[in-house]
């Protein structure tokens, strides 16, 4: 029973089609998504990246600290987290066997100062001798 001009789904399919649509044209939807398929500019006309192939794209090394001692830093961060410190030599020992660190991450903490708390892993690095400033 449909006629000319009408829309072969029926009035409660209507209505539902409706209210779908309205959100969509309401948060604008349709026509976000039409231009997330339109080609973009191929970058032709934006200036050359430069790289050295001798430069260190990971980051930047502060100043008093080798690429090996930010490696041990964001190594040792990574094993013991934030939540842990205040802690002493045997907490952080402790932390980094609970969470499996490579050996010589445990042996070369073993090292620091016994009787003394660290604040951060800056802190550790320093007893270490690593990392810059020593206090």
């Amino acid at each position: 029973m449909t006629q000319h001009g009408r829309d072969k789904t029926g009035p409660l399919r209507d209505d539902e089609i409706k209210k779908r649509m309205q959100g969509e044209l309401k948060g604008g939807h349709s026509t976000r998504a039409q231009e997330d398929f339109d080609l973009q500019p191929s970058g032709e006309d934006q200036p050359r990246a430069d790289r050295t192939p001798s430069t260190d794209t990971r980051g930047s090394t502060p100043p008093g600290m080798t690429p090996a001692d930010v490696e041990l830093r964001t190594e040792l961060a990574q094993h013991l987290g934030r939540s842990l410190f205040p802690a002493d030599r045997g907490r952080v020992l402790d932390v980094l066997r609970e969470t499996h660190a490579p050996d010589r991450l445990i042996d070369l903490t073993a090292e620091l100062p016994a009787g003394r708390e660290f604040g951060n892993v800056r802190d550790i690095l320093q007893a270490l001798g690593r990392g810059g400033d020593q206090t």
